[in-house]
C-alpha cells in the first residue's frame, strides 16, 4: 500500500535532516520532491497544489526555521495536513435510530461492489448486527448468484426476487426485514462499465425506494485518478453518504484514497484490504498518514491481532506457557491464527520505521509458514505432544513425509523450544497478552 509515495516522501525527509538548519530554499526544494511524489501517485492535482500551498505556508514560519529539529517539525506538519485532508477522524456507518438500518450500495462494475456488500454484512455481523441482504442487480449475468454465494460464506440471508424491478423488490425486502427482525439491510445495485443515463435513473428509483440511511459509493483504488472522477459523478447526481476503497492491497499508487474527501467532501469509511471476506477495515484518516509517511500503524496492528485471538485463547495459551504444556500441536493453531491477521508484508509495513523498500530487502518468504506447518502436519499427534520422543529416524520420517530437510526439522524444533523459553519468562513476569510471533522471526 502506497510503496512508491511512502520511498519518495521518506527520501525527502531524510534529504531536509541531512540539511541540519534549514533555510527557506531548503524547504521549497523538499516541498518540490514531495508534490511530485503525490502526482506520481496519482493524486489529483488540484489537491496537490492546495496542500503543497498548506504546508509550505506552516513550513517556512519562523517556529519550524528557527527551531531546534526543524526536519522534526515539518514531517510533523506534513502528517497533520495529511490527516486533514482525508478527514481527520474515523466516519462510522450511520445506524438509523429505528431498525433497520438500511445501506444502498452503488459503483461501476468490476469495481468489487457484491463482494463488498458481503464483507459489510460479515463486519456488522460480527457486531452483533442481523444482516439481510438485497439483490437488485437484475442485468450483470450471475449477479444475484454471486451474490448468494457471498452471502452463504458470511452466514448472511440474502432476499432477492430473480429479473423483477430492483424497486419492487426493495419494497418486499424491507417488509420482509422488519416482519423477521432483521435490522441491517444491504441492497447491492446494478453496475455499468460506463456512468450512464439509464444507470443513474434506477439508482435514484431503487434510492428513493429505499430511504437509505447510508449511500456508500464502491470505488476501485486502482484506477487512480479515474476513482476521484468516478466518486465526483456520483456524488453529484446521487448524493452519496461515503465511500469504501477496495483494492488497497493491490499495486496501488493511493491518488484516490488522498482525493476523494477533498474533492467530494465526503468520507472513506471502509478499505479493501484483501480477497477474503474479512478483508475490510475501518478507514482512519491519522492511521493512513502514518503508514504514508514510514510511522507504521500499531493501532491497526494491535486490532488485528486482538480479532484473532479471543480473551479465553489468550488465557488458555498464557496458561499453557506457564504451565509448560505448550505442544507442537499448539504452536499449529498459532500459525492460523497468525494467517488470520493477514500476510507477513502486510503485518510487517504496520511496525514503525519498517518501510516497503526495507521489506524488499528482507525478502520476506510467505512460504515459509507453509513448510513449516508441512512439518508439523507429517508428525503423529504424539509426536506433537511429545516433541522429546523425536529421534534420527522420526525425524527422516517427518522431512520425507513434508518434502522438507532435517535441517528444517530440527530448525523447527528448536525456534519452537525457544519460543516456550522465552513466553514462560513472559508470563512469569505478569506480562499478560503478550502474543510473539511463533516462529523465532526477528
Amino acid at each position: 500500500m502506497f510503496e512508491g509515495l511512502v520511498d519518495k516522501i521518506s527520501g525527502a525527509f531524510k534529504k531536509l535532516r541531512n540539511s541540519g538548519k534549514l533555510t527557506e530554499a531548503d524547504v521549497k526544494a523538499g516541498m518540490r520532491e514531495i508534490k511530485l511524489a503525490l502526482l506520481e501517485a496519482d493524486v489529483n492535482f488540484k489537491v496537490v497544489k492546495d496542500f503543497i500551498a498548506k504546508v509550505s505556508e506552516r513550513a517556512v514560519g519562523s517556529d519550524v526555521l528557527e527551531s531546534l529539529v526543524p526536519a522534526q517539525q515539518i514531517v510533523k506538519i506534513v502528517h497533520e495536513e495529511l490527516i486533514t485532508l482525508m478527514g481527520t477522524a474515523n466516519s462510522k456507518l450511520v445506524i438509523a435510530p429505528k431498525p433497520p438500518t438500511v445501506v444502498l450500495m452503488c459503483g461501476l462494475q468490476g469495481s468489487g461492489k457484491t463482494t463488498h456488500t458481503g464483507k459489510l454484512a460479515l463486519m456488522y455481523k460480527k457486531q452483533g448486527k442481523s444482516p439481510l441482504l438485497v439483490a437488485c442487480d437484475i442485468y450483470r449475468p450471475a449477479a444475484i448468484k454471486q451474490l448468494q454465494v457471498v452471502g452463504e460464506k458470511a452466514g448472511v440471508k440474502v432476499f432477492e426476487k430473480g429479473t423483477q424491478d430492483p424497486v419492487k423488490t426493495v419494497d418486499e425486502a424491507l417488509r420482509y426485514a422488519k416482519e423477521y427482525g432483521h435490522d441491517l439491510v444491504i441492497v447491492d445495485t446494478a453496475g455499468r462499465l460506463h456512468i450512464d443515463e439509464a444507470l443513474m435513473e434506477e439508482l435514484r428509483r431503487v434510492k428513493e425506494a429505499a430511504q437509505p440511511t447510508e449511500t456508500l459509493l464502491v470505488v476501485d483504488a486502482m484506477t487512480g485518478q479515474d476513482a476521484v472522477n468516478v466518486a465526483q459523478s456520483f456524488n453529484d447526481l446521487l448524493d452519496i453518504t461515503g465511500v469504501i476503497l477496495t483494492k488497497m492491497d493491490g499495486d496501488t499508487r493511493g491518488g484516490a484514497a488522498l482525493s476523494v474527501r477533498h474533492i467530494t467532501g465526503k468520507p472513506i469509511k471502509f478499505i479493501g484490504t484483501g480477497e477474503k471476506l474479512d478483508n475490510l477495515e475501518a478507514f482512519y484518516p491519522d492511521r493512513m498518514a502514518s503508514r504514508i509517511l514510514g510511522m507504521g500503524d500499531v493501532l491497526s496492528l494491535i486490532e488485528k491481532a486482538q480479532n484473532a485471538y479471543d480473551d479465553k485463547q489468550a488465557e488458555e495459551l498464557e496458561r499453557k506457557f506457564r504451565e509448560s504444556s505448550f505442544t507442537l500441536e499448539d504452536y499449529l493453531e498459532q500459525f492460523g491464527q497468525l494467517r488470520n491477521m493477514g500476510s507477513l508484508e502486510q503485518l510487517m509495513g504496520m511496525i514503525p520505521g519498517v518501510n516497503a523498500s526495507k521489506l524488499k530487502d528482507a525478502k520476506i518468504d510467505e512460504k515459509a509458514m507453509d513448510h513449516l506447518e508441512a512439518i508439523i502436519l507429517s508428525m503423529t499427534k504424539y509426536e506433537r505432544v511429545h516433541p522429546e520422543v523425536l529421534n534420527s529416524s522420526r525425524k527422516k520420517r517427518i522431512a520425507a513425509g513434508s518434502g522438507r530437510s532435517v535441517e528444517e526439522v530440527n530448525r523447527l524444533l528448536k525456534q519452537f523450544e525457544q519460543t516456550k523459553e522465552i513466553m514462560k519468562k513472559f508470563t512469569k513476569k505478569g506480562k499478560k497478552g503478550r502474543m510473539r510471533l511463533p516462529f523465532g522471526i526477528k
